[in-house]
């Protein structure tokens, strides 16, 4: 399986596990210049920006590890673009999670949610 269609993969397990707990995906693989999201949706009264991350060994690193702050960096520039896109003021709550994959067959799924803070352009 290419990484492209594996990505896929564990994302649409992601939105699965989301949408079980009362997550309500809006949209999925948002792209601009900015960068890309995995998964915008709604819980819990936010507007939420979901990275999905997936290593299949612990030697690759954890994958909530992968989120480096230059990753961070791009979402949250991604996610002002999107809220200024769609007519959603600076009021509008937003969260940043991360949904962590780990394993070979995926079988360890960790939901970080409010994982970091936004990140204001410079």
């Amino acid at each position: 399986m290419n990484k492209r269609a594996e990505g896929s993969r564990y994302e649409h397990a992601a939105c699965s596990y989301l949408k079980e707990r009362g997550f309500q995906i809006a949209e999925q693989n948002f792209r601009c210049r900015q960068g890309e999201v995995d998964i915008i949706g709604y819980h819990g009264g936010y507007l939420v920006f979901v990275e999905v991350k997936y290593r299949a060994t612990p030697n690759q690193g954890r994958a909530e590890e992968a989120v480096t702050v230059s990753k961070q960096r791009r979402i949250c520039r991604t996610a002002d673009y999107y809220r200024y896109r769609h007519g959603m003021g600076e009021d509008c709550p937003v969260r940043y999670d991360v949904i962590a994959i780990q394993g070979k067959g995926g079988e360890c799924l960790t939901w970080y949610q409010n994982a970091f803070p936004h990140i204001y352009p410079r």
